[in-house]
């Protein structure tokens, strides 16, 4: 057997997909250049490193299941004065999920919540955190079906596995009582243990039309609130603002 068949068949059973593909092309590389093979061996490794990131990072980017793929980039911070790019890059190091703090987005409808919720959400998978991004109304569906098959303490200990959920637009849809105690339950579970970041429309006051019961909406928003960074967008739709500019734009 010739050394490319060897090196292919080694490169295959040590699952080292990256080397197998690019040992000859760096191999010529190496001599061109006339490195050591030191340098060559160090090449491999970090193109094959390199690659191994890079497939993590599309696979907890496909398990976060954004529903649309938002940057923070993408965002238009002219068009919301009260917000700071930099703290939003500074957030997404991830240092809040290493405190087990909470992030809150609180705005009217348009304001660019989610966007900033999933952009943000990205570049935390970017630095290796596991995200999860779902809707309070999809949320609590899945925790009204798993109290039906007893197996809300099986969901609950899968949704710990995440460093950060991101529960988008809360207080769009009333739950029911068991729906609202159910999330009550989840988030309570989170407390102190695992990262949320919450998306809503309804200010705090208002958060008693979702749960019901005031006393367990206070005790709720205790929890949230104890260690949160709450970001307010209020004022005129983002998106309003946005297709404006784009308008003026594209006239001059």
């Amino acid at each position: 057997m010739t050394t490319e068949l060897l090196l292919d068949h080694l490169t295959k059973q040590l699952r080292i997909p990256t080397i197998a593909a690019q040992y000859r092309s760096l191999a010529r590389e190496a001599e061109d250049r006339n490195l050591s093979y030191e340098e060559f061996l160090l090449a491999l490794l970090e193109a094959e490193s390199e690659s191994r990131e890079d497939n993590q990072r599309q696979r907890r980017l496909k398990q976060a299941a954004f529903p649309v793929h938002k940057t923070l980039d993408s965002y238009d911070f002219s068009l919301m004065p009260s917000l700071n790019r930099n703290r939003f890059l500074t957030l997404s190091k991830g240092d809040f999920v290493e405190k087990k703090e909470n992030i809150i987005f609180l705005g009217n409808s348009g304001t660019g919540k989610s966007h900033l919720a999933t952009g943000l959400g990205i570049e935390m998978i970017k630095n290796g955190y596991k995200v999860k991004f779902i809707s309070a109304a999809e949320l609590v569906e899945e925790l009204l079906l798993a109290n039906e098959e007893h197996k809300i303490g099986a969901l609950e200990k899968r949704w710990l596995k995440f460093d950060l959920i991101i529960i988008d637009e809360l207080g769009y849809v009333p739950f029911t009582k068991v729906g609202s105690e159910l999330l009550f339950q989840f988030f309570a579970g989170r407390y102190e243990r695992a990262s949320v970041m919450i998306t809503t429309n309804l200010e705090f006051t208002e958060w008693t039309s979702i749960f019901g019961d005031e006393k367990m909406t206070a005790a709720l928003l205790d929890r949230l609130t104890h260690r949160a960074h709450i970001l307010l967008l209020n004022g005129e739709s983002y998106r309003f603002r946005q297709s404006m500019k784009q308008k003026e734009d594209s006239d001059m």
